[in-house]
């Protein structure tokens, strides 16, 4: 997959871009990450890349020209049309959905912007998808940018070690995760639970599903509207919900 992110502040990406997860994947070959200042395809002489609103009113627009040729000039040798992101507090909410939607593209092009917003016509003729992290305005799309893209590399095979790590992953399967445990086996006054240390990997799995169905029951019922429960997952949310309801004495 090759990576391309149209930012003012390009300095910002040194950093997540070499580091830990990502800069393996960028060693060995798996993702090419790029960072284009798109400042330098401003057409004025002062390299100016906003400008005030039309009709009036507070703040700074980003204007057309800039980023519309920075993006034809990272395209127009490719054969393939890449998928082209706007960082947008108005975009699509970024979910784990969308990261498995990515990760299935060969090139992404991710656009910051600052100031008070877009010329609209970016919006309209240029981009295919806007998306933003969630209901809060940062000072760039910079930050929110980094999230995706860590989120989509990940994916990618051969970036983690262990390719199952993703499947199971909260959200992946629509639920939220089951708890997880590491030596030592008791700590303080915590003990593993016993059904762990069993060895009988048809009860860990049953039981890894109940207590991902409880996670998601107790901190994101939301989740739980569009998932598809099969009828022992039914049965089991059934004794869950009653169970909750019981009051404590």
């Amino acid at each position: 997959m090759r990576i391309d992110v149209l930012t003012l502040f390009p300095a910002m990406f040194d950093g997540v871009f070499s580091s830990s997860i990502l800069g393996k994947a960028r060693e060995k070959g798996i993702v090419e990450l790029n960072t284009v200042n798109f400042r330098d395809y401003a057409n004025n002489k002062h390299n100016t890349v906003d400008d005030y609103p039309y009709g009036g009113g507070g703040g700074m627009v980003l204007k057309a020209e800039p980023i519309f040729a920075a993006v034809e000039a990272l395209t127009e040798p490719l054969a393939s049309k890449p998928r082209i992101v706007l960082m947008c507090p108005q975009g699509e909410t970024f979910a784990q959905r969308k990261a498995e939607e990515l990760s299935g593209e060969e090139h992404l092009i991710f656009i910051c912007g600052h100031y008070e917003g877009y010329d609209e016509r970016i919006r309209e003729h240029l981009v295919t998808d806007e998306l933003s992290i969630g209901d809060y305005v940062l000072t760039g799309g910079e930050l929110p940018a980094m999230v995706v893209i860590d989120s989509v590399v990940r994916l990618l095979p051969g970036v983690l070690g262990n390719e199952t790590s993703a499947v199971t992953d909260s959200f992946s399967t629509g639920l939220l995760e089951y708890p997880h445990y590491t030596r030592p086996e008791q700590f303080r006054d915590w003990k593993v639970p016993d059904i762990l240390l069993s060895g009988h990997h048809a009860n860990i799995e049953k039981w890894r599903k109940q207590q991902a169905l409880r996670r998601t029951l107790e901190k994101r019922p939301d989740l739980l509207e569009n998932y598809p429960l099969t009828k022992e997952e039914k049965r089991w949310l059934e004794e869950l919900r009653r169970e909750m309801e019981q009051p404590e004495l």
